[in-house]
């Protein structure tokens, strides 16, 4: 399972590398601001790309994410104020006794002190970090599709969602951010041969077992250096009831591991497909599936170089 990675998240990088075109009115969309629901989860540097716009839509974008900054920084500061004076309370009721509670409360309200200044940081930050680039699961990125024949790039969240699936597949089936390819002509059924798309990837995240039996987190970076295209399938859910939002959601294929990644202790390795083999996957015949696995057997096999994350 690819259960995070390092993307392109920069629009204008996606349509200099492709020549793609940006759906501004999808991603107005997502970015909506409307105090009556959550912020969507979104990486900084696709937040960011849009500081950088110059046509009014996208200036547009950027205001809107201008404000949930703001109701964020509001609600931190709030945070920030609790925790500051829940940790004065607690040294002062060290100075008079030594108490469990008042050391688990100086502790607790320091921890969360220091989370709340870091995202703050972050949220007045202008210069980008490798972080910012980082998705996991139910985040959102952007990922490119054929609509008539043409390149674009749109929003997805990274945990797909089939369409005419209820809501809390989410829920039931919390792994849909990968596709299986051995899985491919049965759960996806619906999506393969018809809704692909790519991601455009740096590098990627595994969860494997230490030699302690505990969990470790390696990344893996291809030894090339060339972005990945990772091959995706992408569904368009729409709530019979019209009661949710609209969801563009998408996942990762998977295939069996290259063998520097089962050294490395991981069973799945995402499926890097060479540029000349773009335009038939983002455009598949579905009365020609095998034509789909034949890209697969001659996707890219960069040597991918693995360190324990940070």
């Amino acid at each position: 399972m690819c259960y995070s990675a390092q993307i392109e998240a920069a629009y204008q990088k996606l349509v200099r590398m492709t020549g793609a075109t940006v759906s501004l009115q999808e991603f107005a969309a997502l970015y909506a601001h409307d105090p009556g629901k959550k912020r969507p989860k979104t990486p900084k540097a696709m937040d960011d790309a849009f500081r950088a716009g110059t046509s009014a839509a996208e200036r547009a974008v950027w205001a809107e994410i201008q404000q949930w900054n703001q109701a964020e920084a509001a609600t931190l500061e709030q945070e920030l104020f609790a925790n500051r004076k829940r940790l004065a309370d607690a040294e002062r009721s060290l100075q008079a006794k030594e108490t469990k509670k008042a050391r688990e409360d100086v502790r607790i309200a320091g921890n969360k002190i220091e989370r709340a200044m870091g995202k703050l940081a972050d949220l007045k930050r202008a210069e980008g970090k490798d972080r910012d680039s980082r998705i996991f699961p139910g985040v959102y990125a952007p990922v490119i599709v054929s609509e008539g024949g043409k390149l674009t790039i749109k929003p997805m969240r990274y945990q797909c969602r089939l369409a005419g699936k209820p809501a809390n597949y989410d829920q039931r089936f919390p792994g849909t951010y990968n596709a299986r390819r051995d899985s491919l002509e049965k759960f996806w059924a619906p999506a393969f041969g018809h809704t692909h798309g790519l991601m455009v990837v740096d590098t990627f995240y595994e969860n494997v077992e230490g030699p302690d039996g505990k969990n470790q987190v390696v990344q893996f970076t291809p030894r090339t250096g060339e972005p990945m295209l990772v091959a995706c399938l992408w569904s368009h859910w729409v709530d019979p009831a019209g009661k949710e939002p609209d969801l563009l959601s998408f996942a990762a294929i998977t295939d069996d591991p290259e063998p520097e990644v089962a050294a490395a202790g991981h069973d799945r390795t995402i499926i890097n497909i060479k540029p000349e083999h773009v335009g038939a996957w983002l455009n598949p015949d579905p009365t020609d599936l095998a034509a789909l696995y034949r890209i697969f057997d001659d996707k890219r096999h960069p040597f991918y170089e693995h360190r324990l994350a940070a």
